[in-house]
């Protein structure tokens, strides 16, 4: 079995893990923040939102693909009583530890920004992420352990000759459809909490694996069709922008969203798969920072916003702070060995080879 590290799947982790700081920054800018919780600014930048629509509608899902690739990859060296605790290590302790220690702040630093009581009460917030893989483990990992125990199988057989294909790929996206067309949310794009982020997360975590599974023609058609997937992303993202004014029919909606993705690992398999210190770093960091992230962000923008100062300023200087004060306090708490594992890292720092 192939025990290689994939530093593309590493990289793409990190830069989704990025633009999703971006992103929740930007919605501070928007008119409608407040209706989902963030802080507001008095002054808007409407015009971040027109790029912000290109990655919202496949941001989510492809991290929930990332994450079903990882337990691919977890599973490699590890037995299921192994794959489970580790996972209940990295995902389940940080997702209860920041319910009841992370998302507060965040909760009270807004409360305070309006002058509200303060109060809060048991939430995931920007963790419901976590619950979700938590609940996609528990359901999946028989299949998973199986077909693990069972490389060389009829279905295995059977993925790597579709996905050597161009067409192969796209066979997952009838799936994505199907649950829209059941689910019917009003917004594709609204993922935390609903049932349809429950289901295209359960999609996108299970053909996470299954791509991953199948070995070198899939991310062989990836590479080779790279330049296809992409244009058929934009051709979609064109249409829903000039006719559907950013929100199209959803089954087009979870068309785009594959394509786009598909694209993304074909351009990340063809330049990202390389070792490097600088990805090392972030790699490490990534997770940590998108746990605390939340409570980081909502107290740079009550400390930014009423500065008198350009709004466009305002949002560059609070993605910089967000992001040097999230730096910071990865610096510290990978330092201290018993906050480690409630940032998901492992209590001991691993050796560098």
């Amino acid at each position: 079995m192939d025990t290689n590290r994939r530093h593309d799947i590493d990289w793409l982790r990190v830069i989704a893990i990025g633009l999703l700081l971006i992103y929740h920054i930007a919605i501070i800018f928007q008119p409608w923040a407040m209706f989902i919780g963030f802080i507001r600014s008095d002054e808007m930048l409407e015009i971040l939102w027109k790029p912000m629509t290109l990655i919202n509608v496949w941001r989510i899902p492809f991290l929930f693909y990332v994450s079903g690739m990882g337990v691919y990859f977890a599973m490699r060296k590890r037995t299921v009583g192994q794959l489970l605790a580790d996972r209940a290590l990295r995902i389940l302790v940080p997702y209860l530890f920041g319910i009841v220690a992370i998302v507060p702040l965040h909760f009270l630093i807004f409360q305070n920004y309006y002058h509200q009581p303060l109060s809060y009460f048991a939430h995931p917030a920007h963790l419901w992420f976590l619950g979700n893989i938590v609940i996609y483990i528990s359901l999946l990992f028989a299949i998973f352990n199986y077909l693990m125990k069972h490389p060389e199988n009829k279905f295995r057989a059977f993925l790597q000759k579709v996905m050597s294909k161009v067409w192969g790929p796209m066979l997952v996206i009838p799936f994505f459809i199907a649950e829209v067309l059941l689910i019917k949310p009003d917004i594709f794009s609204l993922y935390a909490q609903t049932m349809h982020g429950y289901g295209i997360g359960f999609l996108a975590f299970f053909f996470g694996f299954i791509l991953v599974y199948t070995g070198a023609p899939l991310w062989n058609t990836l590479l080779k069709w790279r330049w296809v997937y992409a244009l058929l992303a934009f051709a979609f993202a064109g249409f829903r922008l000039m006719y559907f004014q950013g929100s199209s029919p959803n089954y087009l909606m979870a068309i785009e969203s594959n394509v786009w993705i598909f694209a993304l690992f074909g351009f990340g398999y063809k330049y990202l798969n390389r070792p490097s210190k600088l990805l090392s770093y972030l790699s490490a960091g990534a997770y940590p920072i998108y746990i605390i992230h939340m409570f980081v962000l909502y107290g740079a923008a009550s400390f930014i916003l009423p500065l008198s100062m350009p709004v466009m300023l305002k949002f560059i200087l609070t993605v910089l702070v967000t992001l040097i004060t999230c730096i910071v306090l990865f610096e510290a708490i990978k330092r201290i060995r018993i906050l480690r594992p409630l940032f998901g890292m492992s209590f001991t720092v691993k050796p560098k080879l």
